[in-house]
């Protein structure tokens, strides 16, 4: 029984500790992982921190008002980009949603994945390959109470030894029925850069 004992207890240690194998590095080298909330600084253009800070600052706020309690379905608008740059507006909206999601929030098909959201619907109640007891019935989706929509804007301004960009992030929560704004907040940020 002890030989037995002790026969497991190896087996288990070469597989935990002598059979793993360390994957092989493909490639020159020269890449190398970061810390994805480490502060990016690379440039003073819009980047990985602003949109972090951004996404958390405003899923904060949003999600410590009273409209947010029952956790009403919300939709989502495009946020605008007003700046000179291009930013990927998609970008922000989704890392808001999912810092909202963690917090409970629920969200109706929007703009964006609506087509696919339909498409999906006629497949299933339309192609015949599908039961129709188990489809997916047409008629069930459910309308948002809120929109949530938002911009951003930038203002730049440079002398011959610095070039200083500000940027202010503004997310609004509306409501369709009522056509009331209920919450609405902003995130500044600075970037200065000097030669």
């Amino acid at each position: 029984m002890n030989y037995a004992k002790l026969t497991l207890a190896a087996a288990l240690i070469a597989v935990t500790t002598g059979c793993a194998t360390q994957s092989p590095t493909l490639g020159s080298g020269n890449v190398s992982y970061g810390d994805a909330k480490a502060v990016e600084t690379v440039s003073n253009e819009f980047g990985s921190t602003d949109l972090q800070m951004i996404a958390e600052s405003m899923a904060r706020s949003l999600m410590q008002h009273p409209a947010m309690r029952d956790r009403p379905l919300i939709t989502v608008a495009e946020v605008k980009n007003k700046t000179s740059e291009y930013i990927d507006t998609r970008n922000i909206t989704n890392s808001i949603k999912t810092q909202l999601m963690k917090g409970g929030a629920r969200f109706a098909t929007d703009n964006s994945t609506m087509d696919a959201q339909t498409d999906e619907l006629m497949r299933q109640n339309q192609s015949g390959l599908y039961s129709k007891a188990k489809s997916a019935k047409v008629g069930k989706m459910q309308g948002a109470k809120y929109l949530l929509t938002g911009e951003i804007t930038s203002i730049v301004k440079k002398n011959s030894d610095t070039k200083d960009v500000f940027y202010k992030f503004t997310l609004m929560l509306k409501n369709v029925e009522e056509g009331i704004d209920e919450w609405q907040d902003e995130k500044e940020i600075r970037k200065t850069t000097r030669r």
